[in-house]
């Protein structure tokens, strides 16, 4: 009876050490700013499963500055969360203040450019692109690389665009997205195999994409390879959400015909 109940008593105090031991790491936890930090990140992943989990996502990047008011990664992370909310404004005032409180955050520079080229300033997005590459050490370079290509592009810089898609490719050899915009880049220099080519290396790392096999359809089309036109099109036409892409759908496949 005794051992029983020694070992009783071992537990019980086991039980109320590890209760203990959670409330001191709970404490620590609810001062970290990391944590809070790494909080936000959650259930900013799961934004596409639940809008609102934006709204929890900044409050806990809230919570981290309140903790450490200089923690910049927060304001990175505010500016995503801006961004995916569409308030495009915030975000870029959310960049800014990270930017201020380190000036070489490559990624900051990157995020903040694309605010820039999506409200139509385009000089100073390419201002914070080339601020991004001047840190050798960022990992993602190929994205900077490929936001130039598309301001290149837009502004019929087509050498320059060429340029910049290809250091990007460079970087991130399986960047589908880089490999279609070189073929839409090579399409328009008038270099229609080279951008076949192009265009079928995008779809092979993605291929459910649609916009990729829409465009590597239209180029074999121009190309007069009808039947591998044809089969994209036939693949791809009950994906298509958009109403005029999937006008220009059934228009190719009219102009095929029986050629294809």
């Amino acid at each position: 009876m005794r051992v029983k109940t020694i070992c009783l008593l071992a537990l019980c105090v086991s039980l109320a050490f590890c209760a203990s031991a959670q409330q001191k790491v709970r404490r620590a936890q609810e001062k970290d700013p990391k944590y809070q930090y790494n909080l936000g990140l959650v259930y900013l992943n799961q934004s596409n499963v639940d809008p609102k989990n934006i709204d929890v996502a900044i409050s806990y990047f809230v919570k981290s500055l309140s903790l450490d008011t200089r923690y910049y990664l927060a304001w990175n992370a505010i500016g995503l969360a801006q961004s995916l909310r569409g308030s495009l404004e915030e975000a870029a005032k959310a960049y800014q203040k990270c930017l201020e409180i380190n000036p070489g955050f490559a990624e900051a520079h990157n995020n903040l450019g694309t605010i820039y080229q999506e409200t139509d300033k385009p000089d100073l997005a390419e201002t914070e692109f080339k601020k991004a590459l001047l840190d050798p050490t960022y990992r993602n370079r190929e994205l900077p690389f490929y936001n130039l290509a598309r301001l290149d592009l837009v502004q019929d810089r087509l050498a320059e665009a060429y340029e910049n898609v290809q250091r990007a490719i460079q970087s991130q050899p399986r960047m589908a997205m880089a490999h279609h915009l070189r073929g839409l880049i090579l399409e328009k220099q008038g270099k229609l195999q080279d951008a076949i080519g192009a265009y079928e290396t995008a779809v092979k790392i993605v291929p459910d994409d649609v916009t990729f096999s829409y465009n590597l359809g239209a180029a074999y089309f121009q190309a007069e390879e009808y039947a591998k036109a044809k089969e994209i099109f036939l693949r791809i036409s009950s994906r298509v959400t958009d109403p005029d892409t999937r006008d220009k759908i059934t228009q190719f496949l009219r102009a095929i015909g029986d050629r294809g």
